[in-house]
């Protein structure tokens, strides 16, 4: 039986990034619409020069030269050595390269991991496995606006502690860890630190290199560019163990052909992030804090959550008391309006979110967050288009809520 296509809204014409434009997305932490300028530059790859580029004739060695060119594109704007780059095909995929790459790696020299109580499905099911195996792993509470005490992270580490992993910006509050902070304090105790900066990478001025942490995931989907294709830096001299077996691909740190328009497209979204980050940072900015402000003098009883924190510009969670979120984002979705509840990967999860759960708020607030993320389509009109949905849409909701 074959699956029914995709039926989009009714459309009146498109937006830059080839999004249609009845459709108001707020959930571009989710993930983003390609983007024309992504596309154009993977169709060569698609169309024309496919070749395997581990072939040994000329037709693969073209293929091979085009990946090499877009990780050395990369490498650049990100700050590292083009041998800093393993592809993958995914942030989750990359985030398992990472932790168990380095649980393998340093098995004998002891089993503690330290990680937070905030981080991606990607880290923490992943340290539940490792624990599963003998590993011995330390969860670090947050404090209300979702921020890792440094100090207790300190005081957490151990002789046998082999590996920290606390992410750069939440996928859900968009709360920014003190990245540099954490990594000077593993740097002078000689432990590794793995940061997921799969939120952060294209909307904050990174420099890997200066960051500080020895391995940082980031992926392509999430600043305009394809579905399946990631990376994750290594710091040179960093020990990891492959996590696929196969061939020698990635300098036999990840098997498996690598996907050249895909790598092709990465290195397109990558140059366009950069490239128009600051103005866009400053836009979506402005946005974000006027859909927060409309929001909370519209609808009362309304809290912005991690308001406190350092924040990446497009991210808002806001709970609205006495209503189910998810609701509230069905009644958007009939508009054609996006939003979510939280992480994409937790979508059909009756439980709250484990993020805001980690920062205090109670089960019956959790319940009723949403998440708004922003993107490069975003105009003010949406903005004053989803605040006067919202204020009809939770009013009737809480006419009939029994929370």
């Amino acid at each position: 039986m074959e699956c029914a296509p995709c039926s989009p809204p009714s459309t009146t014409g498109k937006h830059e990034s080839g999004k249609d434009s009845a459709l108001i997305y707020l959930d571009n932490n989710a993930t983003t619409p390609l983007h024309p300028r992504v596309l154009d530059s993977m169709m060569p790859f698609l169309r024309d020069c496919w070749a395997n580029p581990s072939s040994p004739y000329r037709f693969g060695h073209q293929a091979r030269d085009a990946m090499e060119k877009a990780r050395e594109r990369i490498a650049k704007r990100v700050g590292c050595k083009t041998t800093e780059l393993v592809f993958c095909s995914s942030g989750t995929e990359s985030d398992n390269i990472a932790i168990r790459g380095v649980a393998h790696a340093l098995s004998s020299k002891g089993g503690h991991i330290i990680t937070s109580t905030i981080e991606h499905p990607a880290v923490l099911d992943t340290c539940k496995a490792l624990e599963r195996d003998g590993f011995r792993i330390t969860r670090l509470p947050v404090n209300r606006d979702g921020l890792v005490d440094v100090a207790m992270l300190e005081a957490s580490l151990c002789n046998e502690t082999i590996l920290v992993s606390v992410m750069h910006a939440n996928n859900e509050t968009g709360a920014i860890q003190p990245i540099e902070k954490i990594a000077a304090i593993t740097k002078k105790r000689g432990i590794l630190f793995h940061t997921d900066a799969v939120q952060s990478t294209g909307k904050l001025p990174l420099h890997f290199d200066g960051l500080g942490a020895d391995l940082i995931t980031f992926s392509g989907h999430k600043l305009h560019g394809p579905k399946g294709i990631a990376a994750l830096f290594v710091r040179t001299g960093t020990p990891l163990a492959p996590v696929i077996s196969g061939g020698g691909q990635e300098r036999g740190l990840r098997a498996g052909t690598e996907h050249v328009a895909g790598i092709a497209g990465l290195a397109e979204a990558v140059d366009m992030a950069f490239e128009e980050q600051e103005p866009e940072n400053r836009r979506i900015g402005l946005l974000r804090d006027r859909l927060e402000k409309q929001i909370t003098a519209s609808i009362k009883d309304t809290r912005i959550n991690a308001v406190h924190a350092p924040r990446i510009p497009n991210t808002s969670n806001i709970c609205f008391h006495g209503i189910d979120g998810e609701s509230v984002v069905l009644g958007l979705d009939v508009l054609d309006i996006c939003a979510s509840t939280g992480s994409a990967c937790s979508t059909g999860d009756p439980e709250p979110s484990h993020v805001l759960l980690a920062m205090g708020l109670s089960r019956r607030e959790a319940q009723g967050a949403v998440r708004f993320s922003l993107g490069r389509d975003t105009k003010e009109d949406d903005v004053n288009t989803v605040v006067q949905a919202l204020s009809g849409i939770v009013s009737r909701l809480r006419s009939i809520s029994s929370l």
